[in-house]
């Protein structure tokens, strides 16, 4: 009894979680998890939570929980979505090839929604160099520091942050970095770095007729409605 209840409030605490992320725009899981039982279980902070640590679900429950919403909500728009956003990780990592760009994350994995972003990653030895390289473009960003724990160790990065249609985040990395593995913080998995060809084979495998269009015509078919951002010209 005791572990089919653990069971049912983990499941209601994910599927709350994937709320908060889809809707409230919570974009780190440890924070939806927290949030989610403090609404479904407490009331102002000073009383008891009903729920014991271990009744917290797991990053993974969470992100599934998430894609069955999103699945719910958007259906063949979540689609749509991906193609669009696959597509504007090409071409960003065309024209970023000097760096060497990687593309992770949900548009490499198929995991989008509404308020997802194209992560990529770029490496060069000179932060300075790439600044320049896309101030050159033309391109809108902005540019932020963030600490990361690396192999047991913490370290600073340089995050820049562009937009094109869906919001795009280079992270920048050493050259020697491209070989290292990191884990993912949502399953602890090696974090898998798409080069642009692998990409592209995806594109052409997986959304072929939407692909066969774009190549005809250099159109991205069904950007249309996602057009509510600038778009920068690559």
């Amino acid at each position: 009894m005791r572990k089919q209840r653990s069971s049912e409030i983990r499941q209601t605490i994910a599927h709350e979680a994937a709320r908060l992320m889809y809707d409230e725009g919570v974009d780190q899981y440890l924070d939806a998890k927290r949030l989610a039982a403090k609404r479904l279980f407490g009331r102002g902070g000073s009383q008891k939570l009903r729920y014991r640590p271990q009744d917290l679900p797991s990053n993974g429950e969470i992100k599934d929980a998430l894609q069955e919403l999103v699945q719910l909500v958007e259906g063949d728009l979540s689609q749509q979505r991906l193609f669009a956003m696959r597509v504007i990780a090409f071409e960003t990592m065309n024209a970023l090839e000097p760096f060497s760009p990687r593309l992770i994350g949900s548009v490499s994995t198929g995991h989008v929604r509404h308020g997802s972003d194209i992560d990529l990653h770029v490496f060069t030895e000179d932060i300075e160099e790439i600044e320049a390289y896309i101030r050159q473009k033309g391109w809108h960003f902005k540019m932020r520091q963030v600490t990361i724990r690396v192999a047991g160790e913490y370290k600073d990065y340089t995050h820049i942050h562009c937009e094109r249609v869906f919001p795009i985040e280079l992270s920048v990395y050493s050259y020697y970095e491209l070989r290292m593995t990191q884990r993912s913080s949502t399953d602890g998995q090696p974090i898998v770095r798409f080069k642009a060809s692998v990409l592209e084979k995806m594109i052409a495998e997986e959304h072929s007729q939407e692909w066969e269009f774009y190549l005809a015509t250099g159109e991205i078919m069904g950007l249309e409605q996602f057009e509510a951002g600038g778009i920068i010209q690559l």
